[in-house]
């Protein structure tokens, strides 16, 4: 059974440090198995998407210990050929995305495997360049198994389906044999996620070429990844989820960020703002940062106007189908919003009413719902909130350090309001 809270409406008060970014640290894990030698990856927080990584980390042959926060890994760099492992991936779509071409590099047969909607998320870029390829592969339900060795030439991928893709294939390719280049045939969304893996790759001492709009990628093959120490920095998508209880409300300090980073979901900062700003209608285009969606349409509920949320389709392949589960609960929660297929338009002022909510098993949705909370009229119920567990383990410890009213609901449901 899953974890069902009762919050009670009040604001939260206090300080926290930023969780540390999963983008990053699933990058500097895959780095550091790759190189040869030790590394030292500081400030891991072991949600159950990074714990997925450092599994897998294993899998190809690195000793990773865990101690205090830090990672330790060990590793002998390339490996020999797979023959028959299981990568479990969870519910990870990083994990997944990343290892594959990693794998393939290594050559051999293996699985892939998750759970939930992990594997019915879309892998059809790297169907068709197995395809062409000469890789052998069966997708069949929660496993995908594959057989071959991955050759340097010429990918051609789609930019707007997942930037996860390309990064899996810029972790690889270098360890080729020969020169790679990577043709992207639409524009790029989400480009932070692949500023931060060039970034990565250079602090591992890994060389890429990348035309400013991405489009374009040369990867110079017979290229080593070099062992580093590397702290991994706070993480703007779990942060923004303060950063709006305080436009309800609030006053939480959040430390842990840097100004400088290449972050995609930094653009929350910038958001804020302009919702800030008392105009009839907000458009705000998400395509460059979907994961802010869901906590973004909890302040686009009580900014003035109408806020149009556009460029959102690949909210729908997420661990939940967002755009519909973000339009479900609000819409319970008493607020005027239409679900479109890319988009979301939102009346704001609206009033939070108490509801009885569910997370769709998705982190973001759960931890906006709790914001949410904070500012509504009465006790919310969310259900499934054990979901924070895939990206914020320990979500619910600190939204009570912050004042957060919350108390576990045993059902039925009705007994958790008070």
């Amino acid at each position: 059974m899953s974890k069902t809270i009762a919050i009670s409406p009040g604001c939260l008060s206090g300080t926290v440090i930023a969780p540390p970014s999963k983008s990053a640290a699933h990058r500097a894990l895959i780095c550091a198995a790759l190189a040869k030698g030790t590394s030292v990856i500081s400030n891991i927080a072991l949600s159950d998407d990074i714990s997925a990584t450092l599994a897998a980390v294993r899998m190809l042959g690195a000793e990773a210990t865990v101690s205090d926060g830090n990672v330790t890994i060990c590793s002998a760099g390339k490996r020999s050929p797979f023959c028959g492992e299981n990568i479990f991936c969870n519910e990870s779509g990083s994990t997944l995305r990343f290892l594959i071409p990693i794998l393939l590099s290594f050559g051999g047969r293996f699985t892939v495997s998750g759970r939930g909607r992990l594997m019915q998320r879309p892998l059809d870029d790297y169907f068709q360049i197995f395809d062409q390829k000469g890789i052998q592969y069966e997708l069949r339900g929660d496993k995908l198994q594959l057989e071959g060795t991955l050759l340097h030439g010429r990918f051609s991928l789609a930019g707007n389906v997942s930037s996860q893709y390309i990064t899996g294939l810029l972790f690889a390719l270098p360890l080729l044999s020969g020169d790679s280049e990577i043709v992207v045939t639409t524009p790029v969304e989400s480009v932070g996620y692949i500023d931060m893996t060039l970034e990565m790759m250079k602090r591992f001492g890994v060389r890429v070429q990348a035309q400013k709009d991405y489009r374009y990628f040369y990867i110079p093959g017979n290229q080593t990844y070099q062992p580093q120490n590397t702290a991994v920095e706070g993480d703007y998508s779990q942060a923004a989820f303060y950063l709006v209880a305080n436009e309800l409300g609030s006053k939480v300090c959040v430390t842990g960020l840097s100004e400088s980073s290449s972050q995609g979901d930094k653009e929350i900062v910038n958001m804020i703002e302009r919702l800030k700003k008392d105009e009839p209608v907000h458009i705000v285009d998400v395509s460059q940062v979907p994961d802010l969606v869901p906590v973004l349409s909890v302040l686009a509920a009580k900014a003035k106007g109408i806020t149009r949320i556009v460029g959102a389709s690949r909210l729908r392949l997420k661990e939940s189908d967002r755009l519909h589960a973000v339009c479900t609960e609000l819409k319970k929660l008493g607020v005027l919003i239409k679900e479109e297929n890319d988009a979301l338009e939102i009346c704001g002022e609206s009033c939070f009413f108490s509801a009885v909510v569910d997370s769709h098993n998705d982190h973001r949705m759960a931890m906006a719902l709790a914001i949410a909370a904070t500012a509504a009229e009465g006790d919310v119920v969310i259900c499934g909130a054990d979901s924070v567990k895939k990206s914020y383990g320990n979500f619910w410890e600190k939204f009570a350090e912050l004042g957060g009213a919350i108390h576990e609901c045993q059902q039925p449901m009705e007994t958790c309001f008070k």
